[in-house]
């Protein structure tokens, strides 16, 4: 079995991975305490899906993640949301008082406290694995536990799991949407352990898909929710190949080694197409070179930039959906 273990770091990272796990179970049909009907071999895990979920002997699917954040109302509302029956206590981590959007607290002051016992507990996730492929770390770097305990933990990762890939999810600052003047800093320096410590890091930008969510789904005001959401579907999207079975399975590996043409420029730009309300897909049909045109327009960018001023180096596609093989 290849498992892949997520990582959710700070305010941002454990809001995105809750949208995330929430698609997940809706995805695989696992219901929101763990079960799951549809499940015929109970406690054996021997489904694809088994990469994101661990299975307990009485048939429950409690997912391989730490949620992780200096202060505690981002993980209490984990803990207390629809989807508390299935994380493992254990696996929900807070502090007492928040980086404050300073990297340093996150990183040297605040941080340093609470790292061994996140370890630890990535520890017990990692023995629980058969064959441990890597791991998935969700993190924006303009706060400063994203940044700075993140940072923290990508290097200690290097430390403990040398050989093993880290696959970022990082959502970086941008200069309308602004929660803190620092942020800058902050991803100034977290950037610098990224450039070090992750084997590819898929960037997106608050920016960008605010945008995104009131150009094609029509939502004047989109909240962090919509956004998380949006992003929760790229993330699904990206790791589909790892959850389902198929003809292509991309392993975690093979995102480094198709679109990293040298180990430091590892930074990818993610885009997905079509982005549409629910409402709107019962009536359109979309073709697949319509919506593989769709992905390289700039309106489609998770980050906001225009590719078109600049070359591609390597670029990977990934088709979702009924796809029929040719004999």
């Amino acid at each position: 079995m290849r498992e892949a273990i997520c990582i959710h770091i700070g305010q941002a990272g454990c809001q995105v991975g809750n949208a995330c796990w929430e698609l997940f179970c809706l995805e695989h049909g696992i219901q929101p305490d763990g079960a799951m009907p549809s499940d015929k071999t109970i406690g054996v895990e021997d489904d694809a899906f088994n990469t994101f979920f661990s299975e307990t002997g009485a048939g429950k699917h409690v997912p391989r993640a730490v949620f992780l954040d200096l202060e505690p109302t981002v993980v209490d509302e984990v803990r207390t949301g629809t989807y508390r029956q299935l994380f493992h206590p254990e696996q929900l981590i807070s502090g007492k008082e928040d980086a404050a959007n300073n990297y340093a607290r996150g990183h040297y002051t605040i941080g340093k406290e609470i790292v061994d016992l996140c370890l630890d507990r990535i520890r017990k996730l990692a023995d629980n694995c058969t064959g441990l492929q890597g791991f998935l770390v969700y993190h924006a770097v303009g706060g400063g536990t994203g940044s700075g305990l993140g940072a923290l933990l990508l290097e200690r990762l290097s430390v403990d799991y040398g050989k093993k890939s880290k696959l970022g999810y990082t959502v970086y600052p941008s200069p309308q949407v602004s929660t803190a003047v620092v942020e800058p800093y902050n991803s100034v320096l977290s950037t610098h352990s990224l450039l070090e410590h992750t084997d590819v890091a898929a960037m997106l930008d608050n920016e960008a898909i605010y945008d995104l969510t009131r150009r094609n789904l029509d939502i004047e005001r989109p909240t962090y929710t919509n956004l998380n959401r949006l992003i929760g579907q790229v993330c699904s999207s990206l790791t589909a190949s790892l959850r389902f079975d198929g003809a292509l399975n991309v392993d975690l590996t093979e995102f480094q080694t198709n679109l990293v043409p040298y180990p430091r420029i590892h930074f990818v730009l993610t885009s997905y197409a079509p982005v549409i309300s629910a409402e709107k897909a019962y009536h359109e049909q979309l073709s697949v070179s319509e919506i593989s045109n769709a992905v390289f327009e700039p309106a489609s960018m998770m980050t906001k930039c225009d590719p078109r001023h600049g070359k591609y180096m390597a670029c990977c596609l990934m088709y979702r959906g009924d796809v029929c093989q040719r004999t």
